[in-house]
């Protein structure tokens, strides 16, 4: 088993790594670290563990480190096992892992492995979502630095500020062939946005489709709504939010505007994104309503 491990995780979840990796010797596993130290490199390791046959590729960081790992991934891929790191962790909550040493070990070495999809945007690959507009303009703010020191509160204060700050705009979205407009939107691959909030209830990672979360309105006041609604589980009621499913997605609106996926600042306008071809064995089985047990 190879570990790829983003070290900028802080002591405390260093431990858990430390830990975990003991738990995994003790159930038998034979185990090799690496060990990140800029980005790119997750992937590169990655494509390289394709190459040597790596029975399981097990990704120590937080959602930009797996999808870093996910890029590098080249047929026929090994399965990828999740050590959380991050802040966020939102796959590792899509999947139900445990934050717990010996749970995550268990998972590791003796849960079944779960073929899921992967979207691909601009020929890049991501696992959760991918946000356009104000979404990837709160991400763009929250720097390594600040989300090292705020954690998630980081998220939440640059939000508040972003509502106030964000200029109102509009992107042509198209959808298999049908096309909305929108001032912000998130392509969600899975259910699970932010931690666990939920901005597409429908989304299934084992399933080869997107959807589409379209946020109609923009502005202040309109910014506040929405995050006061995904706090408290009622986005979905809201007459402004529309959510549409779709294989293929392109996006308009300024030239090079950023776009946020898995959480990190990783790709620009315009987009065009599909299913990825590339179905990626998940060790630690899906649970509830993400399908494989």
């Amino acid at each position: 088993m190879l570990i790829i491990s983003n070290p900028v995780a802080g002591p405390r979840r260093s431990l858990r790594l430390r830990r975990v990796a003991a738990h995994l010797v003790g159930l038998g596993a034979q185990i090799s670290l690496l060990q990140t130290a800029r980005r790119g490199d997750a992937e590169a390791y990655a494509a390289a563990a394709s190459a040597d046959g790596a029975d399981v590729i097990a990704v120590a960081g937080g959602d930009g480190t797996i999808n870093e790992v996910l890029n590098g991934l080249r047929p026929p891929a090994p399965p990828v096992a999740i050590i959380p790191l991050g802040t966020a962790n939102v796959l590792a909550i899509e999947i139900g892992l445990s934050l717990r040493p010996r749970e995550i070990a268990d998972a590791i070495v003796h849960a079944p492995d779960c073929p899921i999809s992967l979207g691909n945007a601009n020929g890049r690959r991501f696992v959760m979502m991918l946000g356009v507009g104000f979404d990837a303009e709160v991400v763009r703010r929250v720097g390594p630095r600040l989300k090292r020191i705020a954690g998630r509160g980081a998220y939440v204060g640059q939000s508040l500020l972003a509502a106030f700050s964000f200029p109102r705009r509009r992107y042509c979205v198209t959808i298999d062939g049908v096309r909305h407009e929108a001032a912000s939107l998130v392509i969600a691959n899975g259910r699970s946005y932010g931690g666990r909030y939920t901005c597409a209830p429908e989304a299934r990672l084992d399933q080869a489709v997107l959807d589409v979360c379209l946020f109609h309105e923009g502005g202040p006041s309109a910014a506040l709504g929405y995050m006061a609604a995904l706090a408290t589980g009622r986005l979905q009621r809201l007459g402004s939010v529309k959510v549409v499913r779709g294989t293929r997605v392109s996006v308009e609106g300024p030239r090079g505007e950023p776009v946020q996926a898995d959480g990190d600042i990783a790709l620009s306008l315009p987009l065009q994104v599909t299913v990825d071809p590339l179905r990626v064995r998940l060790v630690g089985g899906l649970l509830g309503s993400s399908g494989c047990r």
